[in-house]
């Protein structure tokens, strides 16, 4: 019984195990003649087995660069194509450069500093002011964020005033609803049910309109015929 766990490794999952059997046994041809008469016909199995390569570009050159690639590149035949070699089809990554940016103030983020070195280049008055008070906006926006609760104005007003020397001073209040606040009036709400029309939910878990009201206030048809 032959077991997965003793196996090679296979190379291409898509072609199966019987081509990369296949392969090894070509690699194993002494007289190249054959050797090469066998890779022409791996070739043609190759694409019938997989014939949706068939709408991609260079199909064939696929082709041939699959069959070196499982054969490990130990196959000695010869290509109508460049042959590839390991580095070609499998060129390592370049590196990437990671950004270091150490914000000054973390919780805030890079970008806030983006905007406030923009805010302190702006000769505009106007502009200059509106870019403080959303500067302060999204500072308590990030703070409701975190904490779910409102900041004070001085709070917000001492740390932008840290973070640019003074030099930004936003003149309105930046309004940000608080969720307690939000999630509470949410809750009362629906606690209260009923409105207009008399509509309000049952202790039974459904709802609909109200036995006693109708839609006028007035004693509804089912009270009445139940207190004749």
């Amino acid at each position: 019984m032959e077991y997965n766990t003793t196996r090679n490794h296979l190379i291409m999952k898509e072609y199966g195990r019987h081509i990369q059997k296949m392969i090894d046994y070509v690699i194993t041809i002494e007289d190249r003649d054959k050797r090469q008469k066998n890779a022409h016909s791996l070739i043609e199995l190759m694409g019938f087995l997989n014939p949706h390569l068939k709408n991609v570009e260079d199909f064939r050159h696929k082709l041939w660069d699959h069959l070196f690639l499982i054969s490990d590149f130990k196959l000695d035949v010869d290509s109508p194509y460049p042959i590839p070699t390991r580095e070609t089809l499998k060129p390592r990554p370049q590196v990437l450069p990671y950004p270091k940016k150490y914000p000054r103030y973390s919780h805030l983020g890079k970008n806030l500093e983006l905007v406030i070195n923009k805010a302190l280049k702006e000769e505009n008055p106007e502009k200059r002011s509106g870019f403080a008070n959303s500067i302060a906006y999204y500072m308590k926006l990030a703070y409701n964020t975190w904490h779910k609760e409102l900041v004070h104005d001085d709070a917000i007003r001492s740390e932008l005033n840290a973070i640019t020397d003074g030099q930004l001073e936003f003149t309105t209040t930046p309004f940000v609803k608080a969720y307690r606040e939000r999630d509470s009036r949410e809750s009362n709400r629906f606690q209260r049910g009923g409105g207009k029309g008399g509509y309000q939910q049952r202790n039974n878990g459904g709802g609909g309109r109200n036995e006693r009201n109708d839609r006028n206030g007035k004693p509804g048809k089912h009270y009445k015929k139940r207190f004749k």
